[in-house]
């Protein structure tokens, strides 16, 4: 595409060639074009190597996971069938220049201002360094062309043999310069992704955004976004500097030669080149939006793949095949539909591009063939003219010859400002949904050494465990009212059975509890016990403690609940990639940390940076012991898992290799190794038989835990205190209690009463 008449520019990789991205999606890329006459090829600059590889590198992942789907009327979660569809699936408005530069510095610059600044901008250099030398070279072999050439039309075998040599000099001299520029740009932009990959991921699970992101749909594929989406980002961006950098050092470097040789060829490069970045941005001005759309589409298209996937067994019950298929095919017809137009806009900007660029091939010649004829230039001038306009018109042309990569590097930035928004709390749809949040969450120590504001130390009942104070739950969207004005205390011991008809906010509640969902108002007071002292490691060194001066302490993330002896269990729970071992160690233990390699600076291993999470690692007790972990096994009585699966640390899909009974046994094997104070139970039991279900809670109750269970089996009464009947809340206004508190001797009798009546 980018074609070049001077034979020496064209035998190295010139840095300015005009074919230097292609476009993921779109046609194949064009062949390289043999010169007329000239015989040698011009190599392309791989820009857009980083776009292309992005296509081929793409893997179907599965979104972030979501515990307890919604059961209070809908607005519980996102995460059903389609529930990505309802983002964005209308028409989108176009981002404005301004809006996409804003967003490209915000992704771009914190890198450079990191903990690996230092080594980052010494790489920068580096290659910054290497480039000026490629050129440099480039404009050697301008030269060396052009005396190369007129030794080849004068006939002079010795200086034609003399120059000869000099390009086989050249040759080995100036290759290594080109390989190491390309080796040393794609080791800095893995560098660069390694670093926000991990920084993108620690803000992902900050303040549980990946479930509000999911829950609520706020956007469409974060998976795609960190994986895709940064890697095409960071390769790219170093790229298109290179590109301009380049340019602009093409332009000081061969105008000269340029201007020199004819002035009047310079105006007309000039007026060439304006003229075709004009008809190229007009042409190609809805570029942006469908490269934006085809991304979101194709992710939709993936993300239904991996559900039929995952949920294999549960399609093959029901029958679905038929209707998954059609899911599928609608998908997959939404992402074709949209790759056509896409086709047809770059088929359309094609037409000029190609025609741009086969006239530069006769254009100079053109221009300054008048002066060879008349004697005033030697033929090898020709060449040096053609090469320079070459050079300079790639640099002037950079929006005509890269429209459509441009078109989808915009996408990117576009995609990724718009989640790195989200991940500030700059997202308005989400900031809506923040304005109700008013339930207050709080960790109260009953610690002596504990002052209050005017310094007298404050103690609660040692026996109370939790206390809700006026809890008046919402749904995040809607703002239904789940329950209303809800008060109650528990002690230990005094456990709690949360029952109702389906529908009425029983997960709800538990959700709330916690923390996942805030809407509403109300305290949750949580009294941690004994020694235990209020967890403040998910505060930085920059950031304010959460800890008030009346000894409570604000929840702020899920690892703080735990680390203050709260445990929570979902009806299916959540089996981690990893071996048997990381299962039970799951959410208390991380089984391997990896060290921090900062103090090996040539290091480019992805996980070079060491991950911290936003609550800090490491306040938990002493990680069990293997011994330890095969007797909680057979607490649970899953000991016979040991020979099946070949010990602790062998590898499997552990949620399709256990029945969900197993899993939730499993679950409670976690529970009794974590020893929490407080355990919240989401009809934990609910595929297990009665005896198995007695035996676990008398686990739990041996050890000692006080827990809150949902379920709907009256079997539930006998391990139970207290009963808490949650019924339907039938207005929006603010109306009488929906609950009622009852000890469940009370509940029994009541029940018997009515069955007998």
């Amino acid at each position: 595409m980018g074609l070049s008449t001077a034979a020496p520019s064209c035998c190295f990789p010139s840095t300015s060639s005009p074919r230097l991205l292609l476009l993921p999606l779109q046609p194949p890329p064009s062949r390289r074009l043999v010169t007329p006459g000239v015989g040698c090829f011009h190599w392309p600059y791989a820009v857009g190597s980083s776009m292309r590889r992005r296509g081929r590198r793409r893997r179907a992942t599965a979104p972030p996971a979501v515990a307890a789907a919604g059961e209070a009327t809908g607005d519980g979660g996102g995460s059903g069938p389609g529930a990505e569809d309802k983002v964005m699936d209308g028409p989108r408005v176009d981002t404005d220049l301004k809006t996409l530069a804003r967003r490209f510095w915000k992704v771009a610059a914190p890198y450079w201002w990191s903990e690996d600044k230092v080594q980052a901008r010494l790489r920068l250099a580096a290659v910054f360094t290497l480039t000026l030398a490629t050129t440099g070279i480039s404009v050697g072999f301008n030269f060396l062309g052009r005396d190369f050439y007129n030794a080849l039309a004068d006939k002079d075998q010795e200086q034609f043999t003399k120059q000869l040599l000099y390009y086989l000099g050249g040759f080995a001299v100036g290759i290594p310069f080109f390989v190491l520029r390309d080796y040393a740009r794609e080791t800095l932009s893995l560098r660069w992704r390694s670093w926000m990959t991990s920084y993108y991921m620690k803000r992902y699970f900050k303040n549980r955004t990946f479930y509000k992101i999911q829950s609520q749909s706020i956007i469409d594929n974060p998976d795609q976004r960190i994986n895709d989406d940064l890697s095409a980002f960071t390769g790219t961006a170093l790229a298109f500097s290179l590109t301009f950098f380049n340019a602009a050092v093409d332009l000081i470097s061969f105008s000269n030669i340029l201007y020199g040789i004819y002035p009047p060829l310079f105006i007309v490069l000039i007026v060439y080149s304006l003229g075709g970045t004009g008809i190229s941005i007009f042409l190609g001005k809805n570029l942006v939006n469908l490269n934006f759309m085809q991304e979101k589409k194709e992710a939709d298209f993936r993300y239904g793949l991996v559900r039929v996937r995952e949920n294999a067994e549960s399609i093959a019950f029901y029958g679905g095949e038929e209707n998954e298929l059609q899911l599928l095919l609608d998908r997959f017809r939404r992402a074709f539909e949209n790759l056509s137009e896409l086709l047809i806009a770059s088929r359309n900007l094609e037409f000029f591009t190609n025609g741009y660029r086969y006239l530069i091939q006769i254009l100079p010649a053109a221009v300054v063939a008048p002066m060879y004829f008349s004697g005033k230039i030697e033929f090898g001038v020709i060449n040096q003219s053609v090469s320079a306009f070459n050079h300079i018109l790639s640099d002037f042309s950079l929006i005509v010859f890269q429209f459509q990569s441009i078109s989808a590097f915009s996408a990117v930035i576009d995609r990724l400002g718009e989640f790195d928004d989200l991940l500030d709390g700059n997202d308005s749809s989400l900031s809506k949904r923040d304005n109700i949040d008013g339930i207050n969450i709080i960790f109260k120590s009953t610690a002596p050494s504990v002052l209050s504001s005017n310094g007298s130390p404050t103690q609660s009942d040692p026996c109370v465990v939790l206390e809700i104070c006026n809890l008046t739950l919402l749904t995040p969207r809607s703002g239904n009212i789940l329950i209303t004005d809800l008060s109650m205390g528990l002690k230990e011991k005094d456990h709690l059975l949360v029952m109702g008809p389906s529908g009425s906010g029983k997960t709800s509640l538990l959700r709330a509890l916690a923390g996942l969902w805030t809407s509403g108002t109300g305290d949750i007071i949580y009294h941690v016990r004994g020694s235990m002292e209020l967890q403040t490691s998910n505060s930085g060194p920059d950031e304010p403690s959460n800890i008030q001066s009346n000894g409570e302490e604000l929840l702020q993330s899920s690892k703080q609940r735990r680390d203050n002896g709260i445990f929570f269990v979902p009806q299916r729970p959540y089996m981690v990639l990893g071996t048997l071992r990381q299962q039970l160690l799951y959410p208390t233990w991380t089984e391997d940390v990896r060290h921090s390699s900062n103090n090996d600076p040539q290091s480019t291993d992805p996980f070079t940076f060491e991950v911290y999470t936003s609550d800090g690692v490491g306040s938990k007790s002493e990680m069990p012991t293997t011994d330890e972990l095969i007797r909680v096994l057979e607490a649970v009585k899953l000991g016979y898992i040991l020979p099946r699966f070949n010990g602790l640390d062998s590898m499997h899909d552990w949620a399709s290799v256990l029945s969900l009974g197993e899993q939730q046994r499993l679950a409670f094997a976690r529970l009794l190794l974590a020893k929490p104070t407080l355990v919240l139970l989401d009809e934990s039991t609910s595929a297990l038989d009665d005896m198995n279900e007695r035996h676990l809670y008398s686990q739990i109750e041996a050890a000692g835990i006080t827990y809150i269970s949902i379920g709907h089996r009256k079997t539930l009464h006998k391990f139970h205190n207290k009963v808490l009947y949650i019924s339907n809340s039938d207005s929006t206004d603010s109306n009488p209690r929906n609950w009622d508190l009852k000890p469940t001797e009370q509940m029994s009798i009541e029940e018997s009463s009515s069955f007998a009546s």
